[in-house]
């Protein structure tokens, strides 16, 4: 996997975004792309070694396009200089939750899991519900000495515990947030050999399991809003 050509493509996009400079370099594109597929192609098996769920997976479905939505934005550059994928049992939709990659150069990248999108009521409503029942085992997880030496919480969070809720609960903390995630940050350097790479996101997503694991038992009968 030639990873330092997907860093090159990302840069030079960075450097030239606009339309006309993407459609005359299709083919960087594509070569890039391929790479990136290869990449999570390989990151699918190390990850299946212990979740099994991810295996039937195809990459070309796992990923995310480049070009972005500027209708309210006031960044009206058209592309996103990133290659994203999120791997998980049902592909990349947000639940259920699973491995995230975002591979932007200048020191951007990331590996990253749990809910990230808080635009889904439902969905916050129902973690939010599993953590007052379960929050011992919450904790639990989050004191695991292998997954504070990488990983916080983070997430869009209210000010205050929501209405409805004990505001003496031991993890009141976290029913303030409306999403959970993690983020672990990934400097260009490390994504030039890929086989280290590789190896360093896989064990860092394991350590991450056990907090999917607890967010997709809260979401598990969560429904995506019908398009």
């Amino acid at each position: 996997m030639h990873t330092q050509l997907i860093l090159n493509y990302l840069t030079n996009l960075s450097e030239h975004n606009d339309r006309e400079w993407y459609h005359a370099h299709k083919a960087e594109n594509k070569a890039a792309n391929t790479e990136f597929e290869a990449l999570i192609k390989a990151l699918i098996l190390r990850i299946g070694e212990f979740d099994a769920s991810v295996l039937h997976n195809e990459p070309k479905r796992l990923t995310f396009k480049l070009v972005r939505d500027t209708r309210f934005s006031h960044d009206k550059s058209p592309y996103n200089p990133a290659f994203r994928a999120h791997i998980a049992a049902q592909g990349k939709q947000p639940v259920p939750v699973g491995y995230y990659l975002m591979i932007k150069p200048g020191g951007q990248s990331f590996l990253g899991g749990g809910l990230f999108a808080d635009m889904f009521k439902d969905a916050t409503t129902m973690v939010r519900d599993y953590i007052v029942q379960n929050g011992s085992e919450l904790e639990a997880i989050l004191k695991e000495p292998a997954f504070q030496n990488y990983f916080t919480i983070q997430g869009s969070a209210l000010k205050n515990v929501p209405a409805g809720y004990d505001k003496s609960h031991p993890q009141a903390e976290y029913l303030k947030f409306k999403s959970w995630y993690l983020e672990y940050p990934i400097e260009d350097e490390e994504l030039y050999d890929a086989e280290a790479f590789l190896t360093k996101a896989a064990g860092l997503f394991r350590i991450m399991k056990p907090f999917n694991d607890y967010l997709n038992r809260a979401l598990v009968n969560f429904q995506m809003p019908a398009r």
